[in-house]
């Protein structure tokens, strides 16, 4: 039987033990085959933990967590793994302050992955860095915010948002008021294609204002969760 996502908002059912709802043989239980109980988990007690960011989807890292990680995870509400290299559990954050408030978590068709959504104090990778992965395409919003920082740090000559920014707050909400004026009137009767068309034109130039003042798209969604309901 699959288990129903975890939410932090939800009862939290007490971890399965690995092998139940999953295909192919259990692993053996911690101890057996000669081994001492001291050395930690095999590797086919641990489950993949993938964190995520819970407001912008970024992937932060890749981890791993045995039953009493889990367990504590759901408990404190902040993540908590099993170090392969120290063997032993850590509290991420319990040292640099960089903890991870927990809002979600899932499992996967086999229950031998989960997907984690936090909130990150901090940044997620021992290097500094908000994700341990680099590299990773941006969503097309963020990569949007990304060139209108650099077109408003830089201002090239010839860029049409560089040339917003100089010209200032006044000429960039003015721009959004007539371009959802445009939304309206293609929804009114221009077709879907038009429509898309400015309403992409309406978040662009909303965009232009959220980098004059310094948000994220992630900010905005921030927001929109707290009024889900």
């Amino acid at each position: 039987m699959k288990r129903r996502p975890l939410t932090r908002r939800s009862a939290a059912p007490s971890p399965r033990k690995r092998g139940e709802g999953r295909r192919g043989p259990s692993p053996r239980v911690r101890g057996e085959g000669g081994r001492r109980p001291d050395e930690g988990p095999r590797s086919t007690d641990l489950t993949p933990a993938i964190v995520r960011d819970a407001n912008s989807g970024e992937i932060l890292t890749l981890a791993y967590m045995n039953d009493e990680a889990l367990q504590k995870t759901i408990e404190s509400g902040e993540t908590w793994f099993w170090s392969r290299s120290r063997n032993e559990l850590w509290h991420k954050g319990a040292t640099s302050g960089n903890t991870q408030r927990l809002v979600h978590i899932a499992h996967d068709c086999d229950d031998d992955a989960l997907v984690v959504s936090v909130i990150p104090n901090g940044p997620a990778c021992h290097t500094g860095a908000r994700s341990c992965f680099e590299g990773v395409p941006p969503r097309m919003l963020d990569r949007l915010m990304q060139v209108l920082r650099d077109r408003r740090e830089k201002r090239p000559a010839g860029s049409y948002s560089a040339s917003l920014f100089e010209k200032g707050r006044d000429e960039i909400v003015k721009k959004i008021g007539e371009e959802a004026i445009e939304v309206i009137i293609a929804a009114k009767g221009e077709g879907r294609e038009r429509t898309i068309s400015e309403i992409a034109d309406l978040i662009f130039h909303i965009s232009v204002l959220m980098a004059d003042e310094g948000l994220e798209w992630s900010d905005i969604e921030a927001e929109l969760a707290k009024r889900a309901r």
